[in-house]
């Protein structure tokens, strides 16, 4: 079975179909399933829209080696702001916390700041996150912090992958404030609708800057829809229509 036969907009399927169940399991028996992202695994799994995550839950699906504070995490494991979050190899995490919302992919680590369930900083020290956040109140930042760029949040959607001298980040919808680390005078403000201006943010500077173009990589409008409906909310209707991409 190939890749390509699974490029299905996300009109067609509904967990009632018995025909998207039929195929599901032909995916599992031959591994397509496995194959891909997680994350991605489970938005298609999931169709077009997905139930609100429960108050009582933080996790809504998590593969392999995932640990919070150092101690192995399950589907009842809650996650406040304060915790510090791992994924090992061939590992990965889809999470809430208060209005946000997370896919952590492998090897990936997160320090949440804040109190209980409000989320005030997010500093990623390393791996590859996707992630949506609700709107804050006048006067309330939000930053995530990477090891090239600290980025402003403002009640949007972000992908970013975090290495030791550079930062990928896709401003999926919304704005962000973007600063570059080692110099505050290399920033600018992000307004997209629709993955319209990504980044790569260095920690040398070329030409005046270390933020520069890049590609949209390795993330779709399915896996933000997941994210936007686990706390109850939806992606913007542009992106509503996505089809699932490898």
């Amino acid at each position: 079975m190939n890749r390509n036969d699974f490029l299905l907009s996300q009109e067609q399927w509904s967990l009632e179909d018995p025909a998207k169940r039929r195929l599901l399991m032909q995916m599992l028996s031959c591994g397509a399933l496995g194959s891909m992202p997680f994350g991605m695994a489970q938005a298609f799994w999931f169709g077009s829209k997905t139930e609100q995550l429960s108050d009582d839950k933080s996790i809504f699906t998590l593969k392999g080696d995932v640990q919070v504070n150092n101690e192995r995490a399950n589907k009842d494991t809650r996650i406040h702001a304060g915790d510090i979050v791992r994924t090992g190899h061939d590992s990965e995490v889809v999470f809430a916390v208060g209005g946000d919302s997370f896919i952590m992919r492998n090897d990936t680590e997160m320090e949440i700041g804040g109190e209980d369930f409000f989320i005030s900083s997010l500093r990623l020290l390393t791996g590859r996150l996707l992630s949506v956040f609700s709107k804050r109140p006048a006067g309330q930042r939000l930053e995530l912090n990477a090891s090239t760029a600290t980025i402003g949040i403002r009640g949007t959607g972000v992908y970013l992958e975090v290495e030791p001298d550079l930062t990928y980040l896709c401003t999926c919808y919304g704005q962000v404030a973007l600063n570059a680390n080692d110099d505050p005078d290399d920033n600018e403000l992000i307004t997209t609708t629709n993955h319209d201006s990504p980044r790569y943010i260095t920690a040398k500077s070329s030409k005046g800057t270390r933020i520069r173009p890049a590609p949209v990589i390795n993330h779709t409008n399915t896996e933000l829809r997941l994210l936007e409906n686990l706390v109850g909310r939806d992606v913007p209707r542009r992106l509503r229509k996505a089809y699932v991409k490898y």
